[in-house]
């Protein structure tokens, strides 16, 4: 009863803020402005396909993922939302990024996703989200979701291709103009989408071999990148087998790592499109960084690439007291990564109220 309340009321929210601001497809001049019409035979060019943003040569590129907020989600609508607030405020303390990324189901409702970017916006840091199965939810349409991002100041958030869902979209770090990574932010859809079904569709990878090609030949080599989507490939269960010996046990060195965990069922989508092994055939890609399963965080060398569960921020959906915080991505000055860990221990944020 208490849920059925609670969706009522955030259904009724959103007809209320959608009618409020200005950001239904109609009012804005329909949804198709925002996409770009994209075919295999267009010339990539970073300056018209990427955001650029520039590192400092004399320090590395941080980057702070934060993954599964679901803000306003039923378990969490009163004090879940000051305690993600506050983590964020912590971790942002302690990292210093210079850009902070979201890994999908990031709210649920228009009420929730106004916040979340107001909360997020005001650090000024630049920022860069996906969205996840659940970030439809409560809300009149993901465009309404999309548009509200699109707009935000800090937000480089981009609608990208047509026909490939939301927020497909590419951002190449520079230093001293030249591309050292890239990160390419990808939709993985939802198992309820009609259109696309969940996980990632043939044209997203070709849309994805087509730029690290376009990268390559326009850098004269290959450029190192990182994905960052919701939902995990197949891969991830076979990577978390492949650090187990015989009786079960994690071998060196995940055996001694702080942050290695598997608590849940690995939930990849019943369809492989082959999205591991085309990253493996181009090169480019080193890490692939995921949320949706919100008890599971390791990050795995499986042949030669780096798969990563962002660990959880908050209370949102289920979550683990062990697993609160945020994943550090950081970049050299030749592109290199390393990926680590930052947990914020939920008493310390009770403490600090």
């Amino acid at each position: 009863m208490n849920f059925l309340f609670i969706k009522l009321l955030s259904r009724i929210m959103a007809l209320v803020v959608t009618l409020t601001f200005p950001a239904a497809a109609w009012q804005v001049g329909g949804s198709d402005n925002y996409f770009y019409h994209w075919d295999q035979a267009a010339l990539y060019s970073s300056a018209e396909y990427a955001t650029e943003i520039e590192k400092d040569p004399d320090s590395d590129f941080v980057i702070l993922n934060v993954s599964d907020i679901q803000l306003f989600s039923v378990n969490s609508v009163l004090f879940g939302e000051w305690f993600a607030e506050k983590t964020l405020d912590i971790l942002v303390e302690k990292v210093h990024p210079d850009l902070i990324t979201l890994s999908g189901d990031n709210e649920w409702g228009a009420t929730a996703c106004l916040k979340m970017i107001e909360a997020i916006d005001s650090y000024g840091i630049p920022w860069a989200p996906i969205m996840g199965n659940h970030d439809r939810n409560f809300v009149i349409s993901q465009f309404w979701v999309a548009y509200n991002l699109y707009k935000a100041e800090n937000c480089i958030f981009e609608f990208g291709p047509d026909n490939m869902g939301y927020g497909n979209y590419i951002i190449n770090i520079t230093q001293n103009s030249k591309t050292i990574h890239t990160l390419f932010m990808m939709d993985t859809h939802a198992d309820i989408d009609v259109k696309y079904g969940e996980g990632l569709t043939e044209r997203q990878l070709e849309w994805y071999k087509w730029a690290v090609e376009g990268i390559k030949e326009e850098n004269g080599t290959v450029v190192e990148s990182s994905v960052i989507m919701h939902i995990p490939t197949p891969e991830y269960a076979d990577a978390w087998k492949s650090v187990h010996d015989e009786s079960g046990n994690l071998i060196e060195p995940y055996a001694d790592a702080p942050f290695c965990y598997c608590l849940e069922s690995i939930s990849y989508p019943d369809r492989n499109v082959g999205f591991f092994s085309l990253c493996k055939e181009l090169g480019s890609t080193k890490n692939i960084i995921v949320g949706h399963d919100h008890v599971n965080c390791f990050s795995i060398d499986y042949e030669g690439i780096t798969l990563t569960y962002a660990m959880k921020l908050g209370l949102g959906g289920y979550f683990d007291v062990r697993l609160n915080g945020g994943t550090v991505l950081t970049v050299d000055s030749d592109g290199k990564t390393q990926t680590d860990y930052v947990y914020v221990d939920p008493m310390s944020v009770i403490k600090s109220k």
